[in-house]
């Protein structure tokens, strides 16, 4: 077995709190967690999941604009029953078959 060593760090109370419930669903510990991030880590030569900044970036306040034009739009949507529902759906799929 190879040599072991003892990693430490700092960490939010709340957020080792959650991650850790998250691995115990999971079957394991956290210190089992970490040995497989470092596992993978070794395995694909850098972290294992994407790490890039996106294209673009909005403000909270474009988000919250957006957020309240699309939500302007749904309103202008017809009310519909489900029974008007179902029947745009049977009628799509039928559209479909033929």
């Amino acid at each position: 077995m190879a040599e072991q060593v003892l990693i430490q760090f700092r960490a939010d109370k709340a957020l080792k709190q959650e991650v850790t419930e998250i691995y115990e669903r999971l079957g394991m510990d956290l210190p089992t967690a970490f040995r497989m991030f470092m596992a993978r880590s070794k395995m694909v030569k850098g972290l294992p999941f994407d790490a890039k900044l996106p294209e673009q970036t909005i403000t909270r306040t474009e988000a919250k604009n957006a957020f309240y034009e699309l939500r302007k739009q749904a309103s202008d949507v017809p009310k519909m029953s489900l029974d008007d529902i179902n029947a745009e759906i049977m009628a799509v799929r039928s559209e479909r078959k033929r």
